[in-house]
């Protein structure tokens, strides 16, 4: 799990989750080192997840429920937490301010500069972690899901996939060790197959 942010980080750090989409849009393109990309896709990764589960929330008719699919979007609908998606934005931003002073305070001992980077690392491989949870969810329900609303869902899955993509190109640049990437690796392929089979690629 991630540690909380310090205080320092968190007076600095912008509540994305608290704004307006159009604010955090016009603060994406701003130059200003947060939010940036690991924002971006913790809100592209929100954004997937609950078309989703708009999907799931479709699946509850009367025949959802007597054919069980109704269970099938629940059990898709508990597990996406979307509010945890959103306040990885603001992890992400206090975890770079962290980084940051790392630069440039020469006082600061080694033990707390590696619990600094530890965490700017730990935000976006959790991020990708749950996108990749959140992808396999979804596909599991395709089959039971509303037919008249299964191109959201696929949209869900595919919204999420590119949020996994972003979340890993953070990850990268927080230096992972090699055995960390091939396993961040494997996750992106698996929802990549799963993007093609969907697709028909």
């Amino acid at each position: 799990s991630v540690p909380p942010p310090s205080s320092t980080a968190s007076a600095s750090a912008s509540t994305t989750s608290k704004q307006l989409i159009g604010e955090f849009v016009k603060a994406l393109s701003s130059k200003v080192p947060t939010p940036g990309g690991g924002a971006s896709a913790a809100i592209t990764a929100a954004i997937g997840g609950a078309t989703s589960v708009m999907a799931c929330q479709y699946t509850q008719r009367k025949k959802d429920k007597e054919s069980g699919a109704a269970d099938h979007a629940k059990s898709v609908i508990d597990a996406i937490d979307l509010s945890s998606l959103i306040q990885t934005a603001d992890d992400d931003a206090s975890a770079y301010a962290d980084l940051q002073r790392s630069w440039k305070d020469s006082t600061m001992d080694e033990i707390e500069k590696t619990r600094i980077e530890r965490r700017a690392l730990e935000v976006p491989v959790n991020l990708l972690e749950q996108c990749h949870g959140h992808v396999c969810a979804v596909q599991s329900f395709l089959p039971h899901c509303n037919p008249n609303i299964t191109s959201d869902a696929k949209a869900g899955i595919y919204i999420l996939s590119g949020a996994a993509r972003a979340a890993y190109e953070t990850a990268m640049v927080n230096s992972p060790p090699e055995e960390e990437k091939l396993r961040l690796r494997a996750l992106l392929k698996e929802i990549r197959s799963i993007e093609d089979d969907i697709l028909d690629l």
